[in-house]
């Protein structure tokens, strides 16, 4: 009983950590340069949320679809999180809301298809966590509204110099936000993921002393 209670309290603290996490980073994305370097951070801070709480969610069980099921969590509680916004009187598309559930699919299928071999989980899921994010995440800045006039018909009172909205500045070397994000989350990911490996492995170490 007591692995179980782990379990899910951890399930739902990441679920919630991932809601807010979304809000904060989908608020961020309207308030700056067109938010090509920002969807960078986006991206890296939210496959840090795919990575880690997926692997650790997939090991724990040991059942290859189980990360998919976690991305389904985070996809339900991040809707949720756009309706609260929708319910503000903001913009449906105001809040990017993560393209969680491909990602976690990927990770599902490196396990199985390696026969459920961690390292591989952790060398080539991670890898493929990281690439595919961002691509899968570009829809997201295909189908939002644009975000420099929401950003000015939604001002902030205290907004810092560094979020005030200015025009976008084109032809500079981070105008190609998936590449950036696809780039760093293929390397990170393989971190963060080992990250999730290692929390499972404390949890039972924690739980059988």
């Amino acid at each position: 009983w007591l692995r179980r209670c782990t379990h899910y309290l951890f399930i739902v603290v990441v679920a919630v950590n991932s809601t807010l996490l979304t809000i904060n980073t989908g608020d961020y994305i309207f308030y700056t340069d067109w938010a090509w370097t920002s969807y960078t951070v986006f991206s890296i801070g939210n496959i840090l949320m795919i990575s880690v709480g997926a692997t650790y969610y997939l090991l724990f069980t040991g059942v290859p679809g189980t990360a998919s099921y976690y991305g389904l969590i985070m996809q339900v509680y991040t809707w949720v999180a756009k309706g609260a916004w929708f319910a503000l009187g903001y913009p449906y598309d105001f809040i990017v809301t993560p393209m969680w559930i491909p990602s976690c699919m990927l990770l599902d299928l490196a396990y199985w298809a390696t026969k459920k071999n961690k390292h591989s989980l952790i060398l080539f899921g991670g890898v493929l966590v990281g690439m595919s994010f961002p691509l899968f995440n570009m829809v997201n800045l295909l189908t939002v509204a644009d975000p420099l006039e929401t950003a000015f018909k939604y001002p902030r009172p205290t907004l810092p110099p560094y979020m005030t909205p200015i025009e976008p500045q084109v032809g500079k070397f981070y105008n190609s936000p998936v590449a950036l994000g696809a780039g760093t989350g293929s390397v990170l990911a393989v971190t963060f993921t080992a990250l999730g490996a290692k929390l499972n492995a404390w949890t039972y170490r924690w739980m059988a002393a």
